[in-house]
């Protein structure tokens, strides 16, 4: 099994003893498996001075981090594009894939945690808003013909379904834990499956991406997909009432779910398998 790592390198709201704001590295393990405990993997945080903070020392930090940890990342991601430079140094320095991406919801959620119960604790903290990592939406780019679904449909489970997940015949995946989002099993978590006589070459294309979120684009409408850090697909354009109704009502849905939903491609409503199966997260970056 992949294990993948998320990280953040960034300042916190803690000031050192020259009353400059100490930096730090967190790193935690992604929780692939459905029915997995995020609090039970690996996690690692350290703290660097603001003089120290450079490439080598990130590098130094996974290194300690890896020889800590049970099972080393095959790749690791990141989601604060300031960044960008640095940590990709730091892990191709230290032999490891590395990607932008909004895949990082336990990082995010540990990031949250801390903010709230932990730098308060420390002395000199120094109360301010998590520095922002919002930008505005990226510009959405027309598929490339060949990936065009044939059609597609919205469609909802209940949380309880998904437990059964690992038993499905799923081409392409990548899953993560429910237990991030305290979802009672009766919960509505909305998706969409593209239905294509091409649904394994579509899978495998979006297998190559960092699947973020899907969202309704109101002008113009459209229902885009949101990959990597910056980049965005036009899975369908809603010309009609009809379809924009439907889109406004899949998006009414994600904020039942705590922003979970999922995508899917299958050759055909009849078919009882799926060329690719992915839960999603709608990342609060702003």
């Amino acid at each position: 099994m992949t294990t993948i790592w998320e990280l953040d390198f960034y300042s916190r709201p803690v000031l050192d003893e020259k009353q400059k704001k100490l930096w730090e590295v967190l790193l935690c393990e992604s929780p692939t498996d459905i029915k997995s405990q995020p609090e039970e993997l690996f996690r690692y945080a350290e703290f660097c001075s603001n003089t120290e903070v450079n490439s080598v020392w990130l590098r130094t930090a996974l290194e300690r981090a890896i020889a800590q940890a049970p099972n080393p990342p095959d790749r690791i991601r990141f989601f604060r594009r300031q960044m960008n430079n640095m940590i990709t140094k730091a892990c191709e320095e230290a032999g490891i894939p590395v990607y932008a991406s909004r895949r990082t919801s336990t990082l995010y959620q540990w990031i949250q945690q801390r903010m709230q119960d932990y730098y308060p604790t420390l002395p000199n903290y120094q109360p301010g808003d998590n520095p922002s990592v919002g930008l505005p939406p990226p510009k959405p780019q027309p598929l490339p013909d060949a990936l065009i679904g044939e059609r597609w449909a919205f469609v909802t489970l209940e949380a309880a379904a998904f437990q059964d997940l690992p038993e499905w015949d799923i081409g392409f995946s990548e899953l993560f834990s429910l237990n991030m989002f305290n979802l009672s099993p009766e919960t509505p978590v909305p998706g969409l499956i593209i239905y294509s006589s091409r649904a394994l070459p579509i899978a495998a294309w979006m297998s190559g991406l960092e699947l973020a979120y899907l969202r309704f684009n109101e002008s113009p409408p459209q229902l885009v997909l949101e990959t990597g850090a910056t980049d965005a697909w036009i899975l369908a354009n809603l010309p009609n009432a009809a379809l924009q109704a439907e889109a406004k009502s899949f998006e009414t849905a994600k904020q039942t779910s705590n922003r979970v939903h999922f995508l899917a491609v299958q050759s055909s409503p009849e078919s009882e398998s799926f060329a690719g199966f992915w839960l999603l997260h709608e990342l609060n970056l702003a």
